[in-house]
């Protein structure tokens, strides 16, 4: 297999990977047996909305969101199940009169009656939540992000640079902004448990690159590839930020502070948009000034991706086996 870009893109979930591919999406996750749980399903297209520039950004961000919210779910079922497991065998050691032949098959029934209640539940409820509640949990994240990323930096600097002074205004809300994100990275990056979830991160980049390079997908080769990826979700990020300081530092200052609120709400929608348009060209790009566009992005991945082990390693290149398409043009970037 020759080397090429492929459209193929993932995401780190609870103990696994999921990756999204031109025709299917798969969730591939490491459950506290070592045995690795895959589900698959049709990747949904976002249609007529393809072919418009700018729109498709805004789109596609609003799917991936949704689809994200979804492997989570799908990956947390598995720990949500053996948290219980302690509290159980605490109250079958305090049971009393109880040989040790009984115990072994009460715990066996009990093992076979969660595998039956974890089915049930996946038939009854798909991926845990339903469409209203999965598009709820969606805004909510976005509520959360405009606010704190957007909208508090600009409230800020309007409380504290005079009117009249939109230069100083417009470099504070920039500098508020930028200061906000690297601190939250920075912040989660140390906690414990999303440096584990950073790891299958950087798995799954690791595959995606051997994958694009044409080599077997092993672990031993999936190892030697970089784990930071031109075409990341952190990239993304990053852009959106770059491009809302350029669009909103030509916007007049209004002395209603509601007002530069509202205006860089209203254009939000056109900085995604935008910033999904960039990323895609320079994701293909080989020319070395826009290869420069990639540098910030590539830098803050080394915030939230680490070094996979091999067993996480195994677990991305399940994941995207999964979705690899018969026919390899269809994947190309």
């Amino acid at each position: 297999m020759e080397k090429k870009m492929t459209s193929i893109g993932g995401q780190a979930i609870i103990e696994g990977v999921m990756m999204r591919g031109p025709k299917k999406i798969a969730m591939a996750v490491r459950k506290p047996d070592g045995n690795i749980e895959i589900e698959e399903k049709d990747t949904n297209s976002i249609g007529k909305w393809a072919k418009i520039p700018i729109v498709r950004g805004v789109v596609s961000f609003i799917s991936s969101m949704v689809i994200g919210v979804q492997a989570i779910m799908f990956s947390a079922k598995f720990y949500d199940v053996e948290d219980d497991e302690p509290k159980k065998e605490k109250k079958d050691k305090k049971a009393d009169k109880v040989s040790k032949k009984d115990k072994n098959i009460n715990k066996a029934e009990t093992k076979k009656k969660k595998e039956k209640n974890k089915d049930n539940k996946k038939q009854e409820d798909g991926n845990g939540l339903s469409d209203g509640a999965m598009y709820f949990s969606v805004f909510v994240s976005l509520v959360i992000s405009i606010g704190l990323f957007m909208l508090l930096p600009n409230f800020v600097a309007g409380l504290v640079v005079p009117e009249g002074m939109t230069t100083a205004y417009n470099v504070v809300e920039h500098v508020i902004k930028i200061t906000l994100f690297l601190l939250y990275l920075i912040l989660v990056s140390r906690m414990k448990d999303i440096q584990r979830l950073f790891q299958y991160h950087g798995a799954e980049h690791k595959t995606i690159f051997c994958y694009e390079n044409g080599e077997e997908l092993i672990p031993e080769n999936v190892k030697k590839y970089s784990r930071f990826h031109p075409r990341c979700g952190t990239s993304f990020l990053l852009f959106v930020i770059i491009i809302s300081i350029i669009f909103f530092s030509f916007l007049p200052r209004f002395s209603n502070v509601f007002a530069n609120m509202a205006i860089r709400l209203l254009l939000l929608p056109v900085v995604a948009g935008v910033s999904y348009e960039i990323i895609k060209f320079a994701g293909r790009s080989k020319n070395k000034c826009v290869m420069l566009l990639n540098k910030p992005g590539m830098w803050l991945q080394r915030l939230t991706t680490n070094e996979p082990d091999e067993s996480q390693i195994e677990v991305a290149i399940a994941s995207l086996k999964a979705v690899i398409p018969e026919n390899g043009e269809d994947d190309k970037w």
